[in-house]
């Protein structure tokens, strides 16, 4: 298991076309459907202007009544190809840590490769099991 100052690495290949991958990121009413790591958790609220220095803000909840947001600023957005933001939590002011995605096709697969970096000892939440189940849902979510 990786230490906490490690970044978040995660690979995983999609059966699907880059874009449903990339739309999945970037559409606020896609993200709705699979974002958070509870598997019956609930997206609230999702706005996200999917630019450079566009910021964005997801609101989801718990089964138990537990309600996170996460917020942060676009960095880099290649469309298609990759997307790098700032990742921040509601609930822990002055922690932040730094998001990249990249994106890769061979027509008929994607394949994702996602980095969560500078998270730091100071963060409670459990990135690598969160981002795994969540990646999980997303995985569902366009087999649908």
């Amino acid at each position: 298991m990786e230490s906490a100052e490690a970044p978040v690495k995660i690979h995983k290949v999609f059966n699907c076309a880059i874009d449903n991958i990339w739309n999945a990121w970037t559409d606020s009413k896609l993200i709705m459907k699979w974002f958070g790591s509870d598997p019956n958790g609930k997206v609230l609220a999702a706005t996200l202007d999917v630019r450079p220095n566009g910021t964005y803000e997801i609101t989801f909840c718990d089964p138990d009544g537990t309600v996170h947001t996460c917020y942060g600023v676009y960095k880099e957005v290649k469309e298609r190809s990759k997307l790098s933001f700032t990742w921040n939590w509601k609930s822990e002011p002055g922690v932040e840590s730094f998001v990249t995605i990249k994106l890769f096709s061979d027509g008929k697969k994607t394949s994702m490769h996602f980095e969560h970096a500078g998270t730091g000892t100071t963060s409670i939440h459990e990135y690598e099991a969160g981002w795994t189940t969540t990646f999980e849902k997303l995985e569902r979510e366009l087999v649908l």
